[in-house]
C-alpha cells in the first residue's frame, strides 16, 4: 500500500498513515453525530503506530461515547477539523476522520454501528435541482 496523506481544512495539520486500513466504519452515536456535525462520523481505522501527525498543536476533547468508554477526540486548533479520535479500549487503533482524506475514491464503509441512533433519511425528491458548487447567484 502507498501512504495517505492529508490535512486539516487549513491545512496547519499534515497526518500520514501508511498501514493498510483495519476497517472503514460509519458512527451513528449521538456523540459522533455532534462531534461531526452531521448524521454520522465515517472513520478510517489504522493502527496507531503508523499514523504520523504533523503541524500545529491539536486539540483534544476527552470525551466518554455512547459505550460509555472514554475516547479523545483531536481537532485542528486553527480551524476545527476533527482529524482522529482515540478509544481507551482499543489503544492500539487511530480512527482517522474520512472528511479528513482528499481521495476518498476507495474508500468502503465495512461496518455501521450504533445504528439505533441513526438519523431519519427524507425519501428521495426527484424534482430538486443538483449542483455541484455552489447556490445559484452565491459566489462559490
Amino acid at each position: 500500500m502507498s501512504s495517505v496523506k492529508d490535512s486539516c481544512l487549513c491545512g496547519s495539520v499534515h497526518f500520514e498513515y501508511e498501514a493498510e486500513p483495519v476497517l472503514t466504519v460509519i458512527g451513528h452515536c449521538r456523540h459522533c453525530q455532534k462531534a461531526s456535525g452531521t448524521a454520522s462520523s465515517v472513520n478510517v481505522v489504522v493502527p496507531k503506530p503508523s499514523l504520523h501527525v504533523e503541524g500545529r498543536t491539536l486539540w483534544t476533547f476527552k470525551d466518554v461515547g455512547d459505550s460509555g468508554e472514554a475516547l479523545q477526540r483531536l481537532f485542528c486548533r486553527n480551524c476545527g477539523s476533527p482529524i482522529v479520535s482515540y478509544t481507551d479500549d482499543m489503544p492500539e487503533l487511530a480512527f482517522v476522520k474520512a472528511g479528513t482524506l482528499e481521495d476518498v475514491s476507495g474508500l468502503a464503509p465495512s461496518l455501521e454501528i450504533w445504528c439505533d441512533s441513526v438519523q431519519p433519511r427524507p425519501p428521495p425528491r426527484p424534482r430538486l435541482t443538483a449542483h455541484r458548487a455552489s447556490l445559484p447567484g452565491i459566489p462559490a
